[in-house]
């Protein structure tokens, strides 16, 4: 348990420090003509973030079907092949797919998701399109409920546990956990607000390029 608890609090400190020792060398290059370095490290593509889309996709499928096959061979060992799975007409099919989309769901749409949203906008034209747009905004409003939300929600759902109200439940737990809650939260925010100036910069209106 220490032995992770170290490696969380490393990765909470190696990344926004990478991410500012480039900052610093960026600036630090000679004839450095971009005034703002971060733009430059966001603009920057290294020829694998275009290999790898074209590249993965074949393996979200094939990760996909070879799930689906475990996911059929385990009900065949659990005494399932003669007991097709029913359909809404009252037949059944005897491949499990419905049990398989029930239980691995959340899987199989990441994976479709993968396939037919993320790799069209990887590969074809992004900047300043309706797509790419929205999905910059989706992914703005998943990150805020996924990790930094999730923080106080955690506290809140404890709280209610414990019948106290949320602004005393770090009052109520060992103070390691709110250091380690506070470790985890910090890199979330520092990226959050990477993300946020990305999507203002996206959608703020763009000023007149002169003649």
């Amino acid at each position: 348990m220490a032995a992770r608890f170290g490696l969380v609090l490393l990765g909470s400190v190696f990344f926004p420090l990478l991410f500012v020792l480039i900052r610093s060398a960026l600036r630090s290059l000679p004839g450095q003509r971009c005034p703002e370095p971060d733009a430059a490290i966001l603009a920057a593509r290294h020829w694998l973030a275009a290999v790898y889309p074209p590249f993965a996709v074949p393996y979200f499928v094939y990760d996909l079907f070879a799930m689906f096959l475990i996911h059929r061979n385990r009900r065949l060992l659990k005494g399932h092949k003669n007991r097709p799975e029913p359909t809404r007409n009252g037949t059944g099919t005897g491949t499990g797919t419905g049990s398989f989309l029930r239980k691995e769901g959340l899987m199989v749409l990441h994976h479709v998701t993968m396939v037919t949203v993320c790799f069209p906008i990887a590969t074809y034209g992004r900047q300043h399109t309706t797509l790419h747009k929205l999905n910059g905004a989706v992914t703005l409003l998943t990150f805020l409920c996924c990790r930094v939300l999730l923080f106080p929600f955690l506290y809140g759902i404890y709280g209610r546990h414990i019948g106290v109200p949320l602004w005393r439940v770090p009052f109520n737990i060992p103070g390691s956990y709110n250091m380690a809650a506070a470790a985890l939260l910090a890199p979330q925010l520092y990226w959050f607000g990477l993300l946020c100036r990305g999507a203002w910069r996206l959608l703020a209106p763009q000023p007149p390029r002169p003649p």
